[in-house]
């Protein structure tokens, strides 16, 4: 409540929208901006209140709350941090396993698995063999997703997303 009270509404607009990819960020901004905000209930009224019905049965402030937990816990930069520090821990062909249950945070464990397993950046046109790109991790399988029967005895797990690599033997620290 204290960094909504003091943020701006171009503020709050651009952590809905980043975070919570919020397509009402504007509406909840300034309905948040014209009141003081001291209780989650009241968050959630406020939030209600300012965007229209929603169809697909979830709270309307559920995307925002979302948005705010993820900016005030830096929970972004958080992961960042670890998977970089795994290159430094793990074991050579030790496992790198990342389970997101969000887009953005799927977003960065793909990337940063992705971006390891090119290894480093060559000019395209340069005749370089694999163990000179220096990949760091190599991919072992797709994304896996919960199956039907997973999502019925556990409905958490409906957006949950594994990814698996492993730290290659060409990692040299």
């Amino acid at each position: 409540a204290q960094w909504l009270n003091t943020a701006t509404a171009k503020e709050i607009v651009k952590v809905l929208r980043d975070y919570g990819e919020e397509r009402y960020a504007n509406r909840i901004a300034r309905a948040i901006k014209a009141e003081s905000v001291t209780t989650t209930g009241q968050l959630a009224d406020i939030i209600t209140t300012a965007c229209p019905p929603n169809k697909e049965h979830k709270h309307p402030a559920t995307r925002s709350f979302q948005a705010l937990r993820i900016f005030i816990n830096r929970e972004l930069e958080q992961l960042q941090q670890v998977l970089t520090q795994t290159l430094n821990i793990l074991a050579p062909h030790g496992r790198l396993v990342v389970i997101s249950f969000h887009s953005l945070e799927d977003r960065i464990a793909k990337r940063f698995m992705r971006d390891n397993a090119r290894g480093d950046k060559f000019p395209i046109n340069l005749p370089v063999t694999v163990k000179q790109l220096n990949p760091k991790l190599r991919i072992i399988n797709k994304p896996i997703r919960a199956s039907q029967a997973e999502i019925n005895s556990n409905p958490r797990s409906r957006s949950a997303i594994l990814r698996v690599a492993e730290l290659t033997k060409f990692n040299f620290k």
